[in-house]
């Protein structure tokens, strides 16, 4: 029968035991490479240092985690309480207190990618804060003397804009301010860019952008400063970033959100022939307005001097002296008339005086009055109205009696 040798126990020092522990943990293979997944709970976020400290926990069980300032500056996203979670890291022992942790060296959200998450994330922190909001949306100028282009140097997409700017508006200056759009360094020449030309005034409007791509790609355009240095900019920015169905932070926040760079020209400048056709159509249209619009003036002064001439003081006047020329007339022919007449009458009265004239009578020698045939030898034989005739040797004349 074996019998085992008892030896004195070794007494071990707290830190003694942490430090095996930690040699035995930090030893294991398996254990210095792991994913675990589970849900965030209990999160610090020291801004001072970049160190996150949290616990990832499931159903179960719960183990404490850190993500030192190192590895949390790679993350697009920002992790949250609540939120699903797979870690890659390993697990060691913090000697001074003696728990074990697991210390994260990437994280990425369980189901969704961290891109899209940390998109949604700035989204709606700064729809929130009032970036987005339409009335500081700043309105593009009709006739821009000049416009300001940052996009790649070398893309397509600068080639479109440049086209098309001077074939629709040649009269524009562009002004060319070659950037980065894709990597690391892209954000801050953005940013630097939009600045500039803000602060110098150099332009009308800016247009943003680049051409299409993967989400990464167009992730320069996501960055959270840019989105305040366009919203802090003075000139009207347009956002032209990808293609149609892409949309960034800068597309939000811009005063103005273009489809593609092509677009993003377009909408910047009017087209000349299009101004051209319209001018023209607006000469034609005021000067047919304007032809109108003085026929039915003249015909209303027309009709309004008619309608004066009716009551006018002069045409009463002239009515008047119508009139009174007609009345003056009249009465001259009527005066003429009478004293026609008059010396038609007085002429015939004088004939007939003349012819009972006692000078002529006696003249023409003695004469016989006969009334009824009958010698008449006294005045007393005739009476007042009794014809009478006085025959000479010449002739005779017919008279008739006046008086007693």
């Amino acid at each position: 029968m074996y019998t085992p040798e008892f030896s004195k126990p070794r007494v071990l020092s707290v830190s003694q035991l942490n430090f095996y522990i930690k040699s035995i943990i930090e030893n294991d293979a398996r254990l210095n490479f792991v994913f675990v997944t589970g849900e965030i709970s209990n999160l610090t976020d020291h801004y001072r240092s970049g160190h996150i400290y949290l616990s990832i926990k499931d159903e179960k069980s719960v183990i404490r985690a850190v993500m030192f300032a190192g590895n949390a500056r790679n993350l697009k996203f920002r992790p949250t309480d609540g939120m699903k979670v797979i870690c890659r890291g390993r697990v060691a022992v913090y000697e001074p207190t003696g728990q074990y942790q697991l210390y994260i060296e990437d994280m990425q959200p369980d189901g969704i990618g961290a891109l899209s998450l940390a998109y949604e994330q700035l989204k709606k922190s700064l729809a929130e804060k009032g970036l987005f909001a339409p009335e500081h949306k700043k309105k593009i100028p009709p006739f821009p003397n000049s416009i300001g282009v940052i996009t790649s140097p070398t893309g397509a997409a600068v080639q479109d804009i440049r086209n098309i700017l001077s074939r629709r508006f040649p009269s524009a200056d562009i002004i060319m301010c070659p950037v980065l759009v894709q990597g690391e360094n892209a954000p801050a020449q953005l940013i630097d860019a939009v600045q500039k030309l803000d602060k110098y005034n150099a332009c009308d409007v800016i247009i943003i952008g680049r051409g299409g791509g993967s989400i990464e790609d167009l992730w320069a355009f996501n960055d959270e400063n840019l989105a305040y240095a366009i919203y802090n900019c003075k000139i009207p920015v347009i956002s032209a970033v990808g293609h149609e169905t892409d949309f960034t932070i800068c597309d939000f926040v811009s005063d103005l959100r273009a489809p593609t760079p092509s677009a993003a020209a377009e909408l910047a400048v009017p087209d000349t022939a299009e101004l051209v056709d319209y001018y023209k159509s607006q000469k034609q249209y005021v000067s047919s307005m304007a032809t109108l619009k003085l026929r039915q003036e003249y015909n209303a002064l027309t009709e309004l001097k008619t309608r004066l001439s009716v009551v006018s003081p002069q045409q009463r006047i002239f009515e008047y002296e119508k009139s009174l020329e007609l009345c003056k007339t009249k009465i001259q022919h009527f005066v003429q008339e009478t004293i026609n007449k008059k010396t038609a009458d007085i002429t015939k009265t004088a004939a007939k005086l003349e012819g009972l004239n006692p000078v002529k009578i006696l003249s023409r020698g003695y004469s016989i009055a006969e009334k009824d045939g009958k010698a008449v030898n006294s005045a007393k034989m005739l009476k007042s109205g009794d014809e009478f005739t006085l025959r000479f040797s010449d002739g005779e004349i017919k008279a008739k009696a006046t008086g007693e």
